[in-house]
């Protein structure tokens, strides 16, 4: 677990009052100081990249959004690390995010281990230390584990496809789709999307 230290500001920039407020709560009793704001253009106006941690930024808000936004700071403030808040339909938007540089992105409203471990990656990142890519071998020994129909189904997860859209690509139920991205998580010891998106890169 990272250690709150002088550069614990984490930014939150979310136009959900309701989401702010539980990530502030939760920040707030690990020892961290959470700067919340509701939309990118008051997170910019009182952003200070010098004491960030990190930016949990959500990827629709009226005015600049999530994507808009990550793309700006990437020219502002390239060193500060930035985890995506996406509701589960926005899932192809919050794989773009982290092609765009984000270091994970949590489907609200997230677990605290979830929340946790994205502040973990990102304060290895500001440290230097990016987070320990897997070695081949073993991704492809986790690969050998998948039937070749999960491994159809794990082409098109990574690319950001909804469960419905894989279902008809496919022709098998959404139904099917959902037992398959089970399997392939348990077998490629992944905690969600943005685990199998980082071993496919």
């Amino acid at each position: 677990m990272v250690e709150p230290g002088v550069r614990k500001s984490i930014y939150i920039v979310d136009d959900d009052e309701s989401v702010r407020d539980s990530l502030c709560a939760l920040l707030s009793a690990h020892g961290f100081r959470p700067v919340p704001s509701q939309s990118a253009e008051d997170f910019l106006e009182n952003f200070d990249p010098q004491n960030a941690l990190c930016a949990f930024i959500d990827l629709r808000m009226p005015g600049i959004g999530g994507i808009e936004l990550l793309k700006l700071l990437a020219a502002k403030a390239p060193i500060v690390p930035v985890v995506i808040l996406t509701a589960h339909g926005d899932v192809p938007l919050a794989v773009e995010a982290m092609r765009a540089g984000a270091v994970d992105f949590i489907e609200k409203p997230g677990s605290q281990e979830q929340l946790l471990a994205a502040i973990d990656a990102a304060a290895n990142r500001l440290a230097n230390r990016p987070q320990p890519k897997l070695p081949q071998s073993i991704v492809t020994e986790r690969l050998a584990r998948l039937t070749s129909r999960e491994k159809e189904v794990l082409d098109h997860v990574v690319l950001g496809m909804t469960n419905k859209h894989i279902a008809d690509q496919l022709h098998i139920s959404q139904r099917t789709v959902e037992i398959h991205r089970a399997r392939i998580r348990e077998k490629m010891e992944a905690r969600g999307l943005a685990d199998l998106i980082r071993m496919m890169k």
